[in-house]
Order: C-alpha cells, then structure tokens, then sequence
C-alpha cells in the first residue's frame, strides 16, 4: 500500500470503537476508557450489541446504525467478526481500522484485506496494541497509560514493548508525536509509517523496533527518503542465533541475517543501537547536535578522573581522541595555569575560574581541524557555580549568527548541576549526566555520519570503468551451459573463468585426469612449488577433506600427494564423481593477508555482497561485513572499513600498506557480475590474498541456479538507471539528456545560481537568495524507484560539464499521481530544450506506470502554460487562489 488514508488513521474527524465495553480490565473496557480520556475532539462511537448505553452515552448494536460514518474504527471482538467488519466498514465509507484483535487465521487476514481494498480502508494491525497520537488527543489503544506530546515518534513490531516504553518515558518526561503498535502488519507497515512520519510535521526523529522486514526493496526506499529528512533510529532484534530464532518465532517471518540488517541499516542512512534506551540517547544527540562530525575528540574538562573515564570510554567505543598539534598546545598554554595537563583530556584544574572554560574553549574552537568534535565535562567544585559556568559557555557554544560549535556536554553530579544542565538543553546542546554516556552519544554521532555519507551514493549496477569491460557473453554462456548438464556447482576452473571474464586476477590453473602421473607431469611443466586441489562437483569445501595439498617441491611430492588424496576421498565420500585434479602454482606474496569477498541472496533483501579476512578459518574468526549492492568504490571502501582486518590492510610496523584499491575493484567486479549474471546464487572468493604491490585470487566458488535469484531486478536498493542516459545533437551542439546523481551537487548549486530571482519565483511561487546544502543535496541525491530528475548538460569551455535545465518528478507511494516541475537556464526558454526534457519525463512515467502528472502553475507563467497546452495537459484555475493553475495529463 502506500500513505494513501493515513491521515485518516492518526488524525481521524471522528471515530467508532467496536467491541467497546465497561467490563473492567477487559480490552474493550480499556479501549474505550482511553479514546474518552485522551482528549480526542470529534465524536466517539461505541458499537456493542449487548449494551444500549455505555458512560451515559448511546450504544449502537451495529455499524449500520451509527449516525454518521466514522472516519477510524477500532475493533476488539473475536478474529471470526473482522472480516464482516471490515466490509461493513468499508461499504459505509470509513477510512481506516486499528484491528486489536488477534487468533486471525491467514485466511481471514487475506479476506480481511481483500475487503478493504476497493475502498483504499487502511488497516493497522491485527494482533497490535493500537495507536496513540498525543498531538491530535487520540488514544486509539489498551495501553496502561497515554504518552506525552513531543516530536519523537515510535513504532514497534512488539506490542509487549510498546506498553513498556511508554511506562519508561513517562518516568523520564520524555513525549511523542506517535506511538505505533504495528502488530502483524498485514497492511500498515515500517514503510508506510516511514513514509507518513517523513513528511510529519510534528516528527523530529523516527524511532523503530524492528523484527523482521519482509519487503525489503519497500523498506528501503521509504527508509532511504525519511533519512534524508530527518534521523531514523533502529532497535533490531536478532544479532544473535537464539534472537533470530525466538523473533522468528513471535513474528512468524525470517528475521533476517544480522549482518545483512546492518548493511541494509548503514545503506539507508539510518542509525542503529542495541537497546530500548539507546534510542533515545541516539534521539538526543541527533537532534540537539549541530556543526560537523569530527572523526576525533577532544575533551575539556575541570577534573582529571573525568577525562580518564571519558578516555576509557572512547576506546571501548573506537572513539578516537585528537592529538594536539603544537599551535594548539602554545595557545592552550597562554590560558591555562602551568600544571595543566598538556595533552588530551585538556585538564584545566579544579580550581578554574569561569573565565579559563570560556578560553579555553574559544581557543579549541579557532583550531576545528586540530580539535574535532569537542566533549565537554564539568563536575561540580566550590570554586565557581556549574550555573555561573554555563551562562558563559552558551554564547561561545551557540553564537547568535555564527555555526555552533560541534560540541557534547556531559555536566557530571546532581541538583549542583541541574540549573546548568537546564541551561545547555534550552540552548539545544545535547547534554549527559555521565562521561560515560556522552561518549556513546559521539560514537553514535560518528556511525550516522558515516551512514549518511552511504546514503548519498547512487551507483550504477554497471560501473563505469576505466579498463575493459567484462566479457559478460562468455560468463552467460558458460552458466547456460553448467545449467543445461544438470550442475549448479561450477568447477574450479569454470569458477576462475568467471573471474577472469570480470578482470578479478586469478591464479593460472590446469586441469588433469585424476591420474597421480598426469599430476605430476603437468606440475612440471607449470614450475615449482605448485599446489593440487581435488576437481569434483561433489566435494564443495575441498580444504574441509584433505583435498588441497599446498607447497609441493617436485613430481615425487605431486605423486604422493595425489595418491593419499585418492585415497582418502575415496573413504570418506565414496559416492563423489571425481573429474580429476587442478594444478597451480603456489603463490608467495610477501607480508601478504588473506581476505574473502563472496555473494549471497538474502531471503529479505537479495544479493548481498561478503568481505572480511579469508583463510580456512573464516568461520571461527567471524571478521567480515556485508554490503547490498550495487556498489562504487566509495562504498566498497566503507565495507572494507566495517571490519578488524581493513586496520591490518592499512599497514603495522614494518608491514606496508596493502593494495586496497585492488580489493576495491574486485568488490565492484563481483557487484557488477551479480547484476549481468542473474543466475549467480552462491560466490566464494577464498582466499583473496593482498600485498603491497598485488592482488590473485587463489580459489573461487560460484553456484549458479535457474531460478535467476540476482540481477539487478532484485536489488534492494534500485541502481542508478544508467540505461536513461541518451546524447542528442541539438542546436550545432551534444546534449547530454540524463538521470541526476549525487556528483552533480557542485553543477546544480552553479545551474541554479544562474537563474533569476524572477526565474525561481516562477518555480517555487517566492524568490529566495541562498540554498541550504542540505536541500541542494536532497535535489542530487533521490531515490529512483519514487522520483526523477532528467537533466540537460553541455561541455563547457573548460572541459567539464555545465547544467543548462532539469525536470523534476515525484511520485505519490501509489505511483498513481506524480506532481514535476522543469526550470531552465534563462537564454535557453523557447528553444525547444524544455518540450525535449518534458517528453524524456513523459515516456519514463508513462514506461514506470504512473497514472497521471500534475504541476501547480503560476497564471502569469505563460511560456509553461503554452507548453502544457502543447503537449495535452489540461488546465484548470483553483478556485481557492485565481493566480493559480492547476495542470493534469492523463498519462494512460
């Protein structure tokens, strides 16, 4: 579904509670007690047979004698009733349902929907605990108690979870603007409510626990649009085995591979924690924190210990701290007394003064590169009020026009520092009672930031590159042709060729009957020392029985080692069809680490991409990360950066750096493979092994199956649509005609300075002088599956690339109506650029299934009137603003 109705569902005129009662501890009786007391303005109806009157107010026995439809029904009776409910509900007009009620059978939830869908009724639940949203006094659930107004909002796949929160922050004062039961979520789910609360005016962080995701490629458009709006922060169950099974028992869906959420998490821009309470520390920092991340810390603070538990801190949470360079140390030198400690934690003293904060903070302020994030912390002393303290810290932290400094403040004690602390948060510095605390918060800021950076790329899932392209037809026909033997398996060597089509270095390797002779011979001719592998389609893991033999020094090693393979397989798996033996060099790469890098298909999410260290020990060491594809070399880096062995490929004592631009390729070969190669299920390269000077693959392994599990179809996250960009010759000149991306800030930020005032106002109905980054930003970096932007570009004396118009289309989440706007450069109106840009717009919306296009038109916008006409938008004037037109095109 989409947010089509949700209005309806959080800030309804009017509403209907069926099954109410007044039968204490009973979910009706609580159910109706709340929708009473909460506050709620319009009309509430209770729908019970039983009963004529309940409070002093009439009873209905049906929903056919209410005396006006009601706009949200709640419903408690038993799972045998909802689906006659719900058509009932549906018939007479209502526009959304919270269904409390559980025991539904999975066919009564199908028939459930299928009698709310021809009227679009949105449905929350079954099996939930209801809804609450405190801004429009509406407590649609049998909560024990109502939730406070305030801007964070909070949706639970648990509905045991929903009724704790809220009895957690009623003790802590902490408000909401919505508190979500999801329930089973047959209809309303984390993308819908992603969607709705993105858009929330009264919203200002999303708050979710999450269980299970089931459409995924859903999921992750709404995730990736919410973020970019405001933080999305995320509880997920399940990082261990026994997590993973017990949410997999309670919500009957798959949970989802730990690492995979993470990737999908990280991907989207969002944030994750590992506890209930986390949430709302990440919610404080989020949203109170302003200026750059820092990716280092420095610390001030008035008390030694302090400082060493926040330095403690900050290492258990890889935090790092800032070395202070020698400028910074001179100028920290003419504030502070003589035995302060020179170092970082910056310790001015116990004794200091009101004015020594203030210095020294201005002095860490004049040097943000050196300093980084600034952790603030100050305990109490006799010397001077924490009070006195933070009047003075306030202006320097937040001076009136200027970028506040990035700054966390942890005021450490009790009612000593409690004015302080009141002080700093009705400033909106984000403020913690512990060291402790305030160090997670910055490590929380640090994953954002780094999340928010993936969030921005938008690769294609063929990457350009500058060598050679891959030999994709040779790779197609040889899956064709293991697919048609019977195999899903490919060989070891099939395997290398498949890399080597995608230009990932392998090792040379020959194939030889299962003769120890044969072995020998061709091991000669290669040169050693050589390594032989077992080549069977029955054996997967040769390493796992006896079937690699490493380092073998001349033909009587090779012998040996084959006739003890032989035997020993023959034992172990006597069934297994043996073809022969591969014959390899050993390959000797000084100070070199062993590395993996393979692809999966996640139920939920896809093809997933593998890296971490390699080796027979990959599964006891559990170092690697996974990414969803399609992947660029930015984001290629950032899963090399996920695990403990990128610190090894860095380089250590007299260990040079390894070549991680070579990892970098092989990780966008492989995302590109899985987007030709649809039939790719499985991939294992292990070990990869790096050096300094050189990458090789030494062993691959690929399953292939007919049911074409990948390609890019499947991708969670949809690729940047490559296949759009089209050049056309126009006016003695090459135009480019193609989909924004996220490296066109720069160009776009140029483009729109070269409009006119008149120009934008034209546009965007007001004339503005300045554009925020975080808007231009939002223009480049959009999600394919909802929005596009087509622009037009041309060389430019320089030999770049300039930006003469862009056309703009943002669906609904129903794809039925997509409301564009176009805006060109000034010289270029009524030269034909706009109609071509405006026809490329058509033909995609018309290809996406979208029903119809709209756009708002100033009266005066003449030229944009004409165009219209043109090319058969209707025109109608809005009644509400005659200076206002309102165009349509039937796009089907």
């Amino acid at each position: 579904m989409s947010i089509r109705n949700l209005d309806s569902l959080f800030d309804p005129r009017s509403v209907a509670v069926i099954g109410a009662s007044e039968r204490p501890f009973s979910v009706g009786g609580t159910l109706w007690r709340n929708m009473r007391s909460g506050g709620f303005a319009g009309p509430v109806f209770p729908v019970n047979p039983k009963h004529d009157q309940l409070s002093g107010q009439r009873c209905y026995a049906r929903i056919a004698d209410l005396p006006e439809v009601p706009e949200l029904a709640v419903i408690c009776t038993p799972p045998a009733t909802v689906v006659g409910l719900v058509r009932e509900l549906a018939a007479r007009g209502t526009r959304a349902a919270v269904v409390i009620s559980a025991g539904l059978t999975a066919e009564q939830k199908q028939a459930m929907l299928d009698a709310a869908r021809p009227t679009l009724l949105r449905i929350l639940g079954p099996n939930c605990v209801g809804l609450l949203a405190p801004h429009a006094g509406l407590n649609a659930s049998f909560a024990h108690i109502a939730a406070r107004p305030g801007e964070l909002a909070f949706v639970s796949q648990s509905g045991a979870l929903v009724t704790a929160m809220l009895d957690w922050a009623e003790a802590r004062h902490i408000g909401f603007s919505h508190f979500v039961s999801l329930g089973e979520h047959a209809d309303v789910d984390f993308g819908d409510m992603l969607d709705f609360l993105a858009s929330d005016a009264h919203t200002r962080a999303i708050l979710l626990y999450i269980e299970s995701i089931e459409e995924a490629r859903k999921f992750m458009s709404a995730a990736r649009a919410a973020a970019r709006n405001k933080p999305v922060i995320v509880v997920k169950a399940g990082r261990s085995e026994q997590g993973q099974k017990a949410a997999a028992s309670h919500t009957g869906a798959l949970a989802g591979a730990d690492n995979v959420i993470d990737a999908a998490i990280a991907r989207a821009g969002m944030l994750r924690v590992d506890s209930l309470e986390a949430l709302f520390l990440a919610a404080e920092i989020l949203t109170r924190f302003k200026g750059p991340i820092g990716e280092r810390v420095t610390i001030l603070t008035n008390g030694g210990g302090a400082g060493v538990m926040a330095a403690d801190a900050a290492a258990a949470h890889d935090v790092p701290l800032a070395e202070l360079t020698p400028a910074l140390l001179r100028e920290l030198d003419a504030v502070l007394p003589a035995n302060w400690s020179r170092g970082n934690p910056v310790d001015i003293i116990g004794d200091a003064p009101t004015q020594r904060y203030v210095d020294a903070l201005q002095v860490l302020a004049r040097h943000p590169q050196d300093s980084g994030t600034l952790l603030f912390i100050q305990a109490p002393t006799a010397i001077v009020p924490s009070t006195d303290i933070a009047r003075a810290l306030v202006p320097v932290v937040r001076p009136a026009g200027q970028r506040p400094l990035p700054l966390v403040s942890s005021w450490v004690g009790g009612p000593a520092v409690a004015e302080a602390r009141h002080l700093f948060t009705e400033a909106g510095i984000a403020c913690y009672d512990m060291p402790e605390q305030a160090v997670a918060a910055i490590g929380m800021l640090q994953a954002y930031a780094r999340n928010q950076a993936e969030l921005s790329e938008a690769p294609p899932a063929r990457a350009p590159g500058a060598g050679a392209a891959p030999d994709v037809a040779r790779v197609r026909q040889l899956v064709a042709e293991v697919l048609a033997s019977g195999r899903e398996m490919l060989t070891e060597p099939e395997a290398k060729a498949v890399c080597e089509a995608y230009h990932i270095p392998v090792v040379t390797t020959r194939t030889v009957p299962a003769d120890a002779e044969a072995a020998a011979a061709e091991a000669a001719r290669i040169g050693f020392p050589v390594v032989i592998k077992i080549l069977s389609a029955d054996i997967s893991h040769k390493s796992d029985v006896g079937g690699v033999v490493l380092n073998l020094q001349d033909e009587g090693d090779v012998r040996a080692a084959a006739h003890a393979m032989l035997a020993r397989i023959g034992k172990s798996h006597p069934q297994a069809r043996l073809e022969g033996f591969t014959v390899q060099a050993m390959v000797r790469l000084k100070q070199a680490q062993e590395l993996i890098i393979g692809a999966s298909i996640d139920p939920s999410f896809g093809p997933v991409i593998l890296f971490g260290q390699g080796g027979t020990a990959v599964e006891v060491m559990k170092d690697s990360a996974m990414a969803l594809p399609p992947l660029n070399a930015p984001l290629a880096r950032a899963l090399i950066q996920r695990t403990r062995v990128a610190r090894l490929l860095a380089g250590y004592r007299d260990v040079p750096p390894a070549r991680v631009d070579a990892v970098i390729d092989t990780l966008t070969a492989v995302s590109q493979l899985l987007a030709d190669v649809p039939e790719v299920a499985e991939l294992d390269i292990n070990p990869l092994i790096v050096n300094h000077e050189s990458a090789v693959a030494l062993d691959a392994r690929i399953r292939v199956s007919s049911a074409r599990p990948a390609g890019a179809a499947r991708f969670a996250i949809a690729p940047y649509p490559a296949e759009l960009i089209e050049t056309v010759d126009w006016q003695g000149q090459r135009l480019t005609l193609r989909p924004v991306r996220p490296e066109d800030e720069a160009q776009h930020r140029a483009f729109l300075e070269s409009l006119s005032p008149d120009d934008i106002r034209m546009r965007i109905f007001h004339s503005r002088r300045t554009l925020e980054r975080s808007e231009l930003a939002r223009m480049v970096q959009i999600d394919y599956t909802r929005e596009m932007a087509f622009i037009a570009t041309a060389a430019d004396p320089a030999g770049g690339e300039r930006t003469l118009g862009v056309v703009r289309a943002l669906a609904d989440p129903d794809n039925i109506e997509a409301e564009f706007g176009i805006i060109l450069r000034p010289e270029l109106k009524g030269t034909g650029l706009g109609r071509m840009l405006m026809d490329k717009l058509i033909a995609y919306l018309r290809a996406a299934g979208t029903e119809r296009l709209v756009a708002i038109v100033l009266t005066e916008n003449r030229r944009m009137r004409e165009l219209a006409q043109g090319l058969g938008f209707v025109e109608t004037t809005l009644p509400e603003d005659r200076d206002l037109r309102h165009i349509t095109l039937e796009l089907h």
